[in-house]
């Protein structure tokens, strides 16, 4: 009997929606042990390829192979019990229940006699305990989740996944949120893993990540494969240039603006709370980039969502053009021009079950608003559309559901 030299082959993957064809004939080939990182452009299809291996979504074509074996995965059951686990791009914890909880949802240790079975929290405490320290993992398994940071979360879903003892791990993005301490912990885990001869898909868009931590490299471009080559082979050049399609002669577009007056002044913002941020200044500009940097912790959301008017200030002055203003709720914010991008896009900034038309709209509903107290959906209909194009959003119509489109379009 010869060895399988392929852990996981995907072979011919296509999947459509309505006016989209997100995977057109993919083959995605894995070797055990090792780690292969999935690359492409927002909307190149990668998630969605992931899903179909998740059993969320199904192939409208071409099959999947695993240990040599031609597998049928209807839904993520089915995934999970043949050794294929997913860490999400987006985070769903039950945030009411504690973080054991969370870990073994779906399959609490029981205890009892006959019919009758009651969870057993001595032993998923336990269990959950010595999870964490085969992780390094310093977590409490009682903290309520909800109360937790996004990175500790994310750390969470790195621990269930590898808890189900996989063959196959899926890594949508996973360093999206954690600091740099817990990504150099991510990566021991990995190598770990790999060691035990698990099979790491990783996907993510920073590319001295993939370069360090990836055997083999995939790149995607509209839902085709253009390639798969040895991470040992590539630079970083190279898999941009093979992601767009293009030779990208900057990286970084040379600048040619020159910041005007003052727009924006903030002295001294300081929040009620003593942990979170205080005594912050700085000025904006017009036509200028500030970035606000700071280790996850540091209260840079949270000194954002105060401009944006979401969180109360304690004291210190914001000036628009001069003036002072005074800025208490959102509405206040978007009286004075000012729009924010939440952190979380999925809980604070859409609404899943409307269409890109209604999200874009509700942003602004005045703006179409006619004499009558009635909506212009057609003034509506086009300035989106207008919108659409211009930031390439890739989809079938701007009727369309944005909880479907890939996180980079949403």
């Amino acid at each position: 009997m010869t060895e399988t030299r392929y852990l996981l082959e995907m072979n011919g993957i296509t999947k459509e929606f309505p006016g989209v064809k997100a995977l057109d004939g993919v083959t995605l080939k894995v070797r055990p042990g090792t780690v292969h990182a999935l690359m492409g452009e927002n909307g190149a299809g990668k998630s969605t390829l992931m899903k179909c291996l998740f059993g969320i979504y199904k192939p409208d074509g071409g099959e999947i192979v695993l240990d040599g074996q031609r597998v049928e995965i209807n839904n993520s059951k089915d995934a999970l019990s043949l050794g294929v686990s997913m860490i999400h791009q987006e985070l769903y914890p039950v945030p009411h229940r504690n973080v054991m909880e969370n870990l073994w949802l779906g399959r609490f240790p029981v205890k009892g006699f006959g019919p009758l079975k009651i969870v057993d929290e001595k032993k998923m405490r336990e269990d959950t305990l010595a999870l964490f320290r085969d992780l390094d993992m310093d977590i409490d398994p009682n903290a309520l989740v909800g109360s937790m940071s996004v990175s500790k979360i994310q750390s969470l879903e790195i621990a269930k996944a590898v808890s189900f003892r996989s063959k196959v791990i899926v890594m949508d993005e996973p360093t999206s949120s954690l600091t740099g301490n817990e990504v150099e912990q991510l990566f021991k885990i990995i190598n770990e893993l790999r060691g035990r001869g698990v099979s790491i898909i990783y996907i993510s868009h920073k590319m001295e990540e993939i370069l360090r931590i990836s055997d083999d490299v995939t790149i995607m471009r509209d839902g085709r494969l253009i390639g798969t080559w040895p991470a040992a082979e590539l630079t970083t050049d190279l898999i941009i240039s093979r992601m767009v399609g293009r030779d990208l002669k900057e990286r970084f577009p040379e600048r040619h603006n020159k910041p005007g007056d003052v727009l924006l002044k903030v002295e001294k913002l300081t929040s009620p709370f003593p942990k979170s941020f205080q005594d912050v200044s700085f000025e904006l500009r017009q036509g200028e980039i500030l970035g606000v940097g700071g280790l996850v912790g540091a209260q840079r959301t949270e000194l954002i969502e105060a401009l944006f008017g979401l969180r109360s200030v304690a004291s210190g002055e914001i000036s628009l053009r001069g003036r002072k203003v005074k800025i208490k709720t959102p509405t206040d914010a978007k009286k004075h021009k000012i729009a924010l991008l939440t952190e979380e896009r999925r809980v604070t900034g859409i609404f899943p079950v409307l269409s890109i038309l209604e999200n874009t709209m509700i942003a602004n509903l005045d703006r179409y608003i006619n004499p009558f107290f009635l909506l212009n959906e057609r003034k509506g209909r086009a300035e989106v559309a207008g919108s659409v194009e211009k930031l390439r959003v890739k989809t079938p119509s701007i009727k369309e559901l944005i909880k479907n489109l890939s996180g980079g379009n949403q």
